[in-house]
């Protein structure tokens, strides 16, 4: 198989992925990344210290990462978490609950485009049979 070129959009992927589900090629990959300067490891150590809060559901450790992100020095994770911080209460209660309004956002979305779809050429009787007949 051809070698895909590398590019920085890899390395991401590369530093957020868990490191037990890399083959060798991508482990050798991520230690070659981590290896170029002590900005990425530490971008690395943030970036799985988050996704692993989202993974297991560990909202109380949200506090002491963003302390983290901030005083890191690096100016996108900075940022990052200052976005978060803005709406730190809804991040919080996603990184916590365990349900989720996914659903309801999708049928809604859904409900929308079908709307879109038929702006200026339906009424509401046409509409209503469209989404009751809708998948």
């Amino acid at each position: 198989a051809a070698q895909e070129p590398f590019s920085a959009k890899r390395a991401v992927w590369l530093l957020i992925q868990d490191l037990q589900k890399l083959d060798a090629a991508q482990q050798q990959h991520l230690a070659f990344i981590r290896q170029a300067s002590t900005q990425v490891e530490q971008a690395y150590h943030l970036a799985q210290a988050f996704t692993q809060m989202l993974r297991q559901r560990q909202g109380q450790l949200l506090d002491g990462w963003l302390q983290e992100a901030h005083t890191s020095g690096l100016p996108q994770l900075r940022q990052f978490a200052a976005g978060i911080q803005r709406d730190k209460a809804a991040v919080q209660a996603g990184l916590t609950l365990s349900y989720s309004n996914g659903l309801v956002e999708g049928h809604i979305n859904r409900l929308k485009l079908i709307k879109r779809s038929m702006y200026g050429r339906a009424n509401f009787d046409l509409l209503r049979q469209r989404v009751l007949s809708s998948p």
